[in-house]
């Protein structure tokens, strides 16, 4: 089965630089939330070059400003998933950017990312 991050349909592009690109989450976790991809079919964060580590970090802050012109969130998540146990099932290294808008998780901090693991 072919990588689904690999050679991206330019239509699905929103923002992009020489290493890497973003696209919107095809199942996203709020409104606005983005996938930060490299053009290099790497599986894990920790196997990206740091020139592609720096590039993430670029496109983070061009995300942050598209979004906040168009959706106005309240907040951001910005994580990765490394490895089957983590969540991640696409094999292609992701950053996920979340915009966070008031209200959009039930008590004070449960939308945060420390909610991933449930606690007894």
């Amino acid at each position: 089965m072919p990588c689904p991050f690999c050679n991206p349909a330019p239509e699905d592009i929103v923002a992009k630089n020489d290493l890497c690109y973003a696209r919107y989450d095809i199942h996203p976790a709020s409104p606005g939330h983005l996938l930060i991809i490299p053009f290099r079919h790497v599986a894990s964060y920790f196997d990206t070059t740091d020139e592609e580590k720096m590039a993430f970090a670029r496109l983070i802050d061009d995300c942050r400003a598209l979004t906040d012109r168009k959706r106005h969130p309240d907040g951001y998540n910005i994580g990765v998933n490394v490895g089957a146990a983590a969540g991640q099932n696409i094999m292609h290294v992701h950053i996920h950017f979340i915009p966070r808008y008031r209200g959009d998780a039930p008590g004070d901090h449960e939308g945060g990312v420390r909610g991933v693991i449930p606690h007894e």
